[in-house]
């Protein structure tokens, strides 16, 4: 039986206060200053809290920042900032200690010990969660000169550039980048602004050409991934995580992006909600949810962004 939106709006708040607090704040339109203690609740209980109690003395999750793969800072710092969670000092300690351990000569963050160039995709990932939480801004110059040097000619970014020579980009470093360029911008960071809101243009002209998807060459689906609405997505590219960074940096409608809304609709349960198709396996702290079942986390993520470009 289908839910009506009413409905799916009361589930939707009988879950983690992560939830609760971004349907309100999204679907709901309410002002978040007036939701501060709904927030507040991130950090004091369900999963916000479940992550920061696995938090190390020494400040890291896991082995490192980037070891194991989803137990680790980078990837749990990625997660709370997903949960919209307000910054802490334990937080703030965990990024320090990565700017301090893992700058690369190159000038970026680099989890590997033996590899010297910086990934693209992970510095992304990195300005993402670390300009949410507000680290300051001379600590990201480094960063944001090695993101700026990394663009390749079509306008997007492939973390094999620096590496092995890549002449095409790719849609998981491309939007991994342009979430961390969106963060930087919407937090108020002066240093490079302009050249990056210039390179953020330039990349979502990327996915567009790709239809979010497709190949620009033939029209295939370049990967039958990047229609599974898989959360955590990690740095895995999916048509949902790129439509709701569309949607979170005010895009208007644009036609290439309608096949992709499409197939959110087509996604749609009977009841009216979305599940979970899948995980990225790999060591977790915890399951948020359990893949094949109806999901709050897509639920939320499709009804805003749908919602979104029904409006505009």
């Amino acid at each position: 039986m289908e839910m009506d939106r009413e409905e799916i709006i009361v589930w939707l708040l009988e879950g983690d206060p992560a939830i609760q607090y971004q349907t309100r704040r999204d679907l709901l339109h309410e002002d978040p200053a007036a939701l501060a203690d709904l927030r507040n609740r991130i950090t004091e209980e369900g999963w916000g809290r479940a992550f920061l109690e696995r938090q190390q003395l020494d400040g890291h999750w896991g082995r490192w920042f980037y070891q194991p793969k989803w137990t680790s800072s980078h990837y749990t710092l990625l997660d709370l900032r997903n949960l919209c969670i307000a910054s802490t000092p334990e937080i703030m300690k965990a990024l320090d200690l990565i700017l301090e351990t893992a700058l690369s000569s190159d000038g970026g963050v680099n989890p590997a010990k033996g590899i010297e160039q910086s990934d693209v995709c992970v510095n992304g990932m990195f300005l993402n969660y670390a300009c949410y939480f507000g680290i300051g801004e001379g600590k990201l110059k480094s960063i944001i000169d090695f993101v700026l040097s990394q663009q390749l000619p079509d306008g997007g970014f492939n973390c094999r550039l620096n590496r092995s020579g890549a002449k095409h980009s790719s849609m998981h470093s491309t939007l991994s980048v342009l979430e961390g360029i969106h963060e930087y911008i919407a937090a108020g960071y002066a240093y490079r602004a302009d050249e990056l809101k210039k390179l953020e243009s330039e990349g979502q002209q990327f996915l567009l050409r790709h239809r979010l998807y497709k190949s620009d060459h033939t029209g295939a689906i370049i990967h039958p991934s990047f229609l599974k609405l898989v959360y955590p997505p990690r740095w895995h590219y999916n048509i949902l995580r790129a439509l709701d960074y569309f949607q979170n940096a005010g895009y208007p409608y644009d036609e290439r992006l309608q096949d992709a809304l499409d197939i959110l609709k087509e996604k749609r349960l009977l009841d009216g909600r979305w599940k979970t198709q899948a995980h990225h396996t790999g060591e977790v702290h915890f399951m948020m949810e359990e893949a094949g079942k109806p999901s709050r986390w897509n639920t939320l993520k499709c009804l805003r962004v749908l919602e979104y470009y029904d409006r505009v």
